[in-house]
């Protein structure tokens, strides 16, 4: 009888519609089972979900089913990073509200994951612009000021002269304003800061106990915090008519062993002595210019060609008195970092040999190999390798030493003269939490004249965004509006201002997994839903997170914490960094890029669908709307289904690196839904009896168990693609059982149970597919609501072995026996094989060894 083909159209929407009335992705605290809870790093709702969705939330999704299969009571919450200039560059550019924009965009964006099947408990949703959310944000924030992890401090910023607002060091593009192509400059303004440094030795030590953490991230991490042990210490300064300079020059060192080949000193063009000198030399207040148009990315100028202006002023070198360092202001030396000013070795470091190249300033190797072989600095500076054992040459008392004993001895000397003292220094700098735009958090705060400044006292939040701002002038709507900013003091009632500047989204992304515990509490966090919840057991999202989001959130955690908060110190137990969705590329022989589905072949040669433009192929990236290579998901859904895209998103590429999305592929896919579907029927006709022992059955239910086992492991292990690859196998299996010509009792239940295994491991990626399947085979119940498949341990065990079998030591055979087959026994099958008795020529076995269901040899 021929099988109807299976119907996603119908389908996914009827068992949509059922996990919902049920509501089976629902969940609440209960002791009596272990919790699992399982987040992805949620989106920010642009409008419409993007295939890097897709393949996230299907992983995410495939962990959260198979975890509650397991018996786990899984929390798979979803909310809304909702925060951000998108919104605010809307409002601007099409005249609506970023509110309307925002909450229009996140009802368009759920109904498209609702249509993937995702088993999310959305009972739990909040966007981070709800002011339910963000009350307790602010309430955090007050108290943060309490237990001085806040500061308020000028500091130097990226500023935006267009969009009249601060940019992230990431917004800063060859010098100039991501969105408005604005050259950046370098200003100082009064901002708010969180105190990560506080926390910079504990967040760095703690990466070690983060083992399921890619290690790669934790390197990033590490590298990010950069913890570093050196020298600070001080010049005399003179200048250009030897007269002592008051103050000197600090600087900080991690390779005080190199002092001696030090041939100059920089500089930042922020620091105090290049200040000054600047307000009397027109040169100096130029360069400082220039090099402000660089903004505060440690990239753009470690990129850009190093440049330097001498400030007339000399270091005399500590041992030797006569040697004079000029000082130079740089645009490579980082006012955040150090002392703003260091010491150049240019024998041993690219920056410092550029600039002294640059400036013909002299290079001195003063480090070189333990063989002594010459050390030449003539085309680049001399780097000593990993693992290398350098020793000090040049160096005075310092000769022969190795690197480590050699800073060692330094810094001993140094410190002698009271001019120094060894030091631990961070690369980490405090969190930036100001944003002069208005869609964002109101931070908390009231400026008074009379009583300075003033948290807004937990009764009056949430402070909320004036719904009538105005969106017609540069720069923040919250300074510009008429009344929104005008307030009363708490403390003396007299006239004072509202804080106009709003937080970095990242303090919104910082703590939401905490939130998800408990989303209708009336406080950050229930103590007893924290208790139960967190951490998170497992963390999915993209490695371009790995470390401001990340690391903020870990920071965030803590600062909970110190002010009462119910939270753990990792919020993050498990984490896994999914690859991108890449695809092909086309655009016009005019360059113009062309959507994929505007392409098709002709010919042997691809053209534009509607014009027949020839079209050039071009390489493939990710996914993105520039180059218009996107496939939109709801289009793959509506011709494919939903399960078929998830089990293509979670085929053949392991999920950590990047999957090229091919239109074969979907087909593919969907081409196997039908073969499950046709195979589920054909055994459903089967007669219903138990599994037994029969040998027409067992092969089949060994393999059925066998792999049973398999994905089992590869789920616990995050390894979807083996585990899709063993779907496949079981289907093969399945469809030899179903195809075999002899029939009988034993192989008919062997296949029913085959395709109730195949249904229920299939469920986490196929859920839609598996709920018609289990009906089709007569189940009442939902899948969703019956246990993991339990592989039998007799049918895990072989009872076959394969036997290599050598002749004089050489392979000449193989035999499959049964496990454990008498010795005996053994002999005489393996004597009877062709291949032995060539190898034998005719000679009898002076000794047969026999290595047990492994091995036999015969030695003749």
């Amino acid at each position: 009888m021929a099988v109807e083909r299976y119907n996603h159209r119908e389908a996914e929407p009827k068992w949509q519609a059922h996990w919902a009335s049920a509501k089976s992705f629902e969940a609440t605290e209960d002791a009596g089972r272990p919790k699992y809870y399982v987040l992805e790093m949620f989106p920010y709702p642009s409008g419409r979900i993007h295939m890097g969705h897709v393949r996230n939330y299907t992983m995410g999704d495939v962990i959260a089913r198979f975890r509650r299969a397991c018996g786990y009571n899984v929390l798979h919450p979803m909310g809304w990073d909702a925060f951000g200039m998108p919104a605010e560059n809307a409002a601007i550019e099409r005249g609506v509200h970023p509110k309307g924009w925002t909450y229009e965009n996140i009802a368009s964006m759920k109904s498209q994951l609702k249509s993937m099947g995702l088993s999310l408990d959305w009972s739990r949703e909040f966007a981070t612009c709800d002011p339910s959310y963000y009350k307790h944000e602010q309430a955090m924030f007050v108290d943060f000021l309490g237990a001085n992890l806040v500061e308020r401090r000028v500091s130097q910023v990226n500023w935006d002269p267009v969009d009249h607002t601060v940019l992230a060091n990431e917004q800063v593009i060859d010098g100039k304003g991501w969105r408005s192509g604005a050259p950046v400059e370098k200003r100082e303004l009064a901002q708010w800061f969180l105190k990560i440094t506080d926390y910079a030795q504990e967040l760095l030590s703690a990466l070690d106990t983060l083992q399921d953490w890619p290690e790669k991230v934790r390197l990033m991490q590490k590298n990010w915090i950069g913890r570093s042990e050196g020298l600070r210490f001080t010049f005399d300064l003179v200048d250009a008519n030897d007269k002592p300079v008051e103050g000197g020059l600090t600087v900080y060192t991690t390779r005080h062993d190199t002092l001696f080949g030090a041939s100059f000193c920089a500089v930042s063009a922020d620091h105090p002595l290049a200040k000054k000198i600047s307000e009397t030399d027109a040169g100096l207040a130029k360069f400082r210019q220039d090099v402000a148009a660089l903004g505060t990315s440690e990239e753009n100028i470690e990129r850009a060609e190093k440049k330097g202006y001498p400030l007339g002023l000399y270091a005399l070198h500590p041992f030797d008195k006569s040697k004079k360092l000029p000082v130079y202001a740089a645009n490579f030396v980082l006012m955040g970092y150090g002392e703003g000013a260091i010491f150049g070795c240019p024998a041993h470091d690219q920056r410092d040999w550029d600039f002294a190249t640059k400036y013909n300033l002299p290079i001195l190797p003063v480090v070189g190999p333990q063989d002594g072989a010459a050390v030449d600095v003539s085309n680049g500076p001399y780097l000593e390798k990993d693992g290398e054992e350098a020793k000090l040459i040049n160096s005075d008392f310092l000769n022969g030493l190795t690197v480590e004993a050699a800073k060692a001895e330094m810094a001993k000397r140094m410190e002698a003269t009271a001019h120094a003292k060894r030091v631990v220094n961070f690369r980490l700098r405090d969190w930036g939490v100001s944003r002069q735009r208005y869609w964002g958090c109101p931070i908390p705060v009231i400026h008074c004249k009379s009583c300075g400044i003033v948290p807004v006292p937990k009764d009056q939040l949430p402070v909320t965004l004036p719904e009538d701002a105005k969106f017609d002038k540069p720069g923040n709507p919250l300074l510009h509006h008429p009344t929104w900013r005008h307030v009363d003091c708490p403390k003396c009632g007299g006239k004072a201002e509202r804080e106009t500047d709003t937080f970095d989204t990242f303090i919104d992304s910082s703590w939401y997994y905490a939130r998800f515990a408990s989303p209708q509490a009336d406080q950050p966090v229930d103590p007893a839903a924290g208790k139960y919840w967190l951490p998170v057991d497992q963390y999915i999202g993209g490695v371009e997170h790995a470390i401001l989001h990340l690391l903020y959130s870990r920071f965030y955690a803590r600062a909970m914490m110190k002010i009462g908060q119910p939270n753990v110190a990792e919020p993050f137990a498990n984490l896994f960094t999914q690859g991108m969705v890449v695809h092909e590329t086309y655009r016009t022989e005019k360059g113009e890029w062309v959507l994929p589905v505007e392409v098709v072949e002709k010919d042997g040669a691809w053209v534009h669908a509607k014009n027949g433009e020839s079209i050039i192929l071009g390489g493939i990236e990710k996914m993105s709307k520039s180059k218009k290579n996107v496939v939109d998901p709801d289009t793959i859904i509506a011709a494919y289904g939903a399960d078929t895209a998830r089990w293509f998103m979670l085929s053949d590429t392991p999920p950590e690196r990047d999957l090229e999305w091919t239109e074969s592929g979907a087909e593919a896919s969907w081409r196997f839904t039908q073969k499950i579907w046709r195979q589920v029927n054909e055994a459903a006709a089967l007669p219903k009896s138990a599994p037994d022992t029969g040998a027409d059955g067992i092969a089949l239910r060994r393999t059925t168990h066998q792999i049973a086992s398999a994905i089992t492991g590869n789920l616990d292990n995050l390894y979807f693609n083996v585990a899709i690859a063993n779907l496949y196998k079981l289907a093969n299996a399945l469809n030899a059982g179903l195809a075999a010509e002899r029939r009988s009792p034993s192989l008919d239940a062997a296949c029913r149970e085959a395709a109730e295994y195949l249904t229920l491991l299939m469920a986490p990626m196929m859920p839609h597919l598996a709920e018609e399947s289990w009906k089709a085979l007569g189940h009442a119940t939902a899948v969703v609501d019956t246990p993991w498949p339990k592989a039998l341990p007799e049918l895990l065990v072989e009872d076959e072995v394969t036997i290599a079998i050598q002749v004089n030591g050489k392979r000449r055979d193989e035999i499959k026996v049964a496990k454990g087959l008498d010795q005996k026994a053994l002999e005489g099958q393996v004597l009877a094989l062709e291949n032995v008795k060539r190898a034998m020529e005719g000679k009898p076995a002076r000794k047969i060894i026999v290595v047990p269901d492994r091995i036999v040899n015969i030695v003749c």
